[in-house]
Formats: structure tokens, C-alpha cells, sequence
């Protein structure tokens, strides 16, 4: 995410999409009453005599919508932003729905910005220098690439080594590993670290093939052993704290983490708050030490004047993403929590 205009005066902010992970972001800082205004294709006006109106080209414009809903798929990871047309060359007053992609811009205006949304496009922007992280979590059995983006984990492909019992004995797993370098070069960037995850020893297989065959890919991956693969050992490596190096900076990691640091403290009672007047009342105390809120919350209420109150006592705001586990877990203790500095 770029910003590339600022006036709140007149309640606009101009953007731009740098990449697909961004429009999460933006899912999280529209609301029903906005204007936004893209470049968008509509077909265009054309005046006919004849009882049924000829079929048109489609043309790119630029329009305005108001906002009547706001759709998020993290499958594709595609948002569309849905409205009347308010602004624009034509169709005034009809339905439109604005696709939002990279490298789009668009300009959102708001009766009042919200500084947690605020916060949150800066931190868009900011996090747009941190690279995304590949994972491999496999077995001799079966692989799962996954990428870990900035609002959670996405699946990319699964790879089976068909493998059948005493037949498998003596193959070459070169086309089982082959397999999984090819995927993973559709899919890598430069820069991108990769962990290579999963219990026995095939992790280990993988990194030796790789490094013969794309070492571009594989000069600086990680091995890490779970006592599981697929999507539930990349949810062990992160619970467990594992490879701190390579996703420290991680926002999903961090988010993981703390997540699993509250769940400690509420079962052993230790200094914790969690639902809203309970965090409420130990921020009014100034006991707040980390305070997490999910982003599902934060769209439907104000916390602002409690984010506030926390910064203004030196409390760390975290904002947990309902698409991974740990937003999951958090969303079933209320959305909201708060790591006390004692126990109230």
C-alpha cells in the first residue's frame, strides 16, 4: 500500500495497491457510507430508438461509488467493493461493483476517519517493505506449499509422492521433490525466505535436491522439524515459537504468538483481561501492558478512545487478523484482550 494523498480536511485518502496483500487492509478500513472512487470498466450509454437497448462495449472509467457492502475472498484474495454510482461520466444512481487489483488507485472519502483506520494504512504502507515467507510442509507422503501473507497463511498446492508401500522401495524420489521445486518456482520472488518443515527426514532430502537444482530458491532455506505436516505443522512451528529468525518480523507470527501468550495466562490466571469492559476497566488503570483487538471487532466498533488510553500509558495495540488460527481463538474469548503488567 502506497499513500499517496493525504487530506483529511476534506476526509480523503488516495492510495495505491502495490500488491494483493493490501487490499486485506483495505477490507478493514472501508465501511458502508464511503465514496470511493477507481478507475473501473462499465459499458457505455448508447441511445437507441429500438425497444430492446443494444449490447455495448465496456469502457474504462472513472466513478464513484457509495458504499453499500464490502467483499473480502482470502481463496483468491480479491476485493469488491459494491455501491451506487454517485460520481462519474454516466448511470448516476445505479449499482456498480468496483473489482479492486493491484496497481489499482482509488480514493476513499470518508465523513470521519477513525485513527485505528488510519493507523492501519500506515501500517500498510510500512509493511510493504517486509517480504513474504514460503512454506514447504511435507512428509515422504505428501507436501503442502503454502505463503504466509500479511493477514494469514494461504495454501498454494499439495504435492502426493505416490507412494504405495513395498513398491516405493528403491524409486527415486526425484520426481516427488521435482515436483515441489517446480511449484515453488512458479510462486517465488526474490528474497523470499523459504522454511522447509515436517517430521522425519524427507525436509532434509528436499533442501539437498533443492540446493542442486534452484539454488536461487533454496541458498538461504530453513529446516525446521514438527511432529506434523501440512497446514497443522506450519500452525505448530509458529505456536511453538520456531523459527523466530526467519518470521520474526512476521506480523501473523507476532500476532501467534501473543495470541498464545493470553491463552496461557487465562488458564493459569495469571495478568490477563479479555472482553471488552474487563479490558475496559484495567486500561482506565493503567494495567494494560499489550493490548490485542481482532479486526472484525475493530470494523464494527469504536475502540478508538481505548487504543488511546493504552498508547497514552506506554501499552503496546496489536490488531489480530481473523484468518488464522490465533484470530479464531481470540474471536471465541470475546475479540479482545489485554496482557496486564499485574494481576487485577
Amino acid at each position: 500500500m502506497r499513500i499517496l494523498r493525504n487530506n483529511l480536511d476534506a476526509g480523503e485518502i488516495r492510495v495505491q495497491i502495490e500488491s494483493k496483500d493490501y487490499l486485506w487492509h483495505l477490507f478493514n478500513v472501508l465501511e458502508v457510507g464511503d465514496l470511493v472512487t477507481a478507475s473501473t470498466h462499465r459499458r457505455e450509454e448508447k441511445k437507441s430508438d429500438k425497444i430492446r437497448a443494444e449490447r455495448t462495449e465496456r469502457k474504462r472509467m472513472t466513478l464513484g461509488i457509495r458504499v453499500e457492502k464490502i467483499e473480502f475472498s482470502d481463496f483468491d484474495i480479491r476485493l469488491r467493493v459494491l455501491g451506487t454510482i454517485e460520481e462519474g461520466p454516466q448511470d448516476i444512481g445505479q449499482h456498480h461493483t468496483l473489482n479492486l487489483e493491484s496497481g489499482e488507485i482509488l480514493t476513499i472519502r470518508k465523513d470521519s476517519w477513525r485513527q485505528s483506520q488510519l493507523d492501519r494504512l500506515r501500517r500498510a504502507e510500512s509493511e510493504s517493505k517486509k517480504p513474504k515467507v514460503l512454506f514447504v510442509s511435507m512428509d515422504q507422503d505428501e507436501a503442502l506449499i503454502a505463503v504466509l501473507h500479511q493477514f494469514g497463511v494461504r495454501e498454494q498446492a499439495a504435492i502426493q509422492s505416490l507412494r504405495s508401500g513395498k513398491q516405493y522401495q528403491g524409486q527415486d524420489e526425484s520426481d516427488y521433490f521435482g515436483e515441489i521445486i517446480d511449484k515453488l518456482r512458479q510462486i517465488f520472488e526474490e528474497g523470499t525466505p523459504l522454511v522447509i518443515l515436517g517430521p522425519g527426514f524427507a525436509k532434509e532430502d528436499l533442501l539437498r535436491v533443492g540446493r542442486e537444482r534452484a539454488p536461487e530458491i533454496f541458498r538461504h532455506a530453513h529446516t525446521f522439524h514438527t511432529g506434523q505436516s501440512g497446514m497443522a505443522g506450519i500452525n505448530e512451528l509458529m505456536k511453538r515459537g520456531l523459527g523466530t529468525e526467519v518470521l520474526r518480523e512476521s506480523r501473523v507470527a507476532i500476532e501467534v504468538e501473543l495470541v498464545e501468550r493470553v491463552l496461557e495466562l487465562i488458564a493459569t490466571d495469571g495478568a490477563v483481561a479479555y472482553g471488552i469492559k474487563e479490558v475496559s476497566d484495567a486500561a482506565a488503570m493503567g494495567a494494560v501492558e499489550t493490548l490485542l483487538i481482532l479486526d472484525a471487532l475493530l470494523r464494527n466498533e469504536d475502540l478508538d478512545a481505548l487504543i488511546r488510553n493504552v498508547e497514552a500509558q506506554g501499552g503496546n495495540v496489536v490488531v489480530v487478523s481473523e484468518q488464522h488460527d490465533a484470530g479464531k481463538e481470540l474471536d471465541a474469548i470475546t475479540g479482545i484482550a489485554a496482557i496486564l503488567r499485574y494481576k487485577i
